[in-house]
């Protein structure tokens, strides 16, 4: 479990990721060689997984953001892999997620206008297997994106 000392360099690791070490260690008040070591142990236990960088895909022209929630027809024992397989293969969709509940999965897809929007969905989401229900949210802004909490 981290300690105060880990969960500070957590609140600013999330806060700037980019931080040099040295800069870090100086935030959280400790040696750089203190640092390195908290940082590995908590790497090492599995706290920190990864630091990761982020796309503004709208920067890049990917302006139509859409979260699919599919239910699977689950008379096939094979619907979830069967599923998930072909919606690895589908380039644009960002993220896959399995639920409990009414929902089964929810996909994150990113598109460059609403023309491919709508070529992706037609030649792509409609073709993947089992679907019983789908439902689509198109992303109008984001309020809120943070991974932060009170560490």
């Amino acid at each position: 479990m981290p300690d105060t000392v880990d969960r500070r360099i957590l609140r600013h690791l999330l806060a700037d990721p980019d931080a040099p070490n040295a800069v870090l260690a100086e935030r959280v008040g400790i040696a750089p060689a203190s640092l390195w070591r908290r940082l590995e142990k908590m790497r090492e236990s599995g706290v920190i997984v990864a630091i990761q960088g982020r796309i503004d895909w709208s920067a890049l022209g990917w302006e139509v953001q859409v979260s699919l929630r599919f239910t699977l027809d689950k008379t096939n024992p094979r619907a979830f892999d069967e599923f998930i397989a072909a919606a690895r293969d589908v380039p644009e969709v960002t993220e896959i997620q399995t639920f409990l509940g009414s929902v089964d999965l929810r996909l994150s897809v990113i598109a460059r206008d609403m023309a491919h929007w709508q070529q992706i969905y037609r030649d792509r989401i409609l073709t993947l297997p089992h679907v019983s229900d789908s439902d689509a949210l198109m992303l109008v802004s984001t309020i809120k994106d943070s991974g932060e909490l009170a560490i």
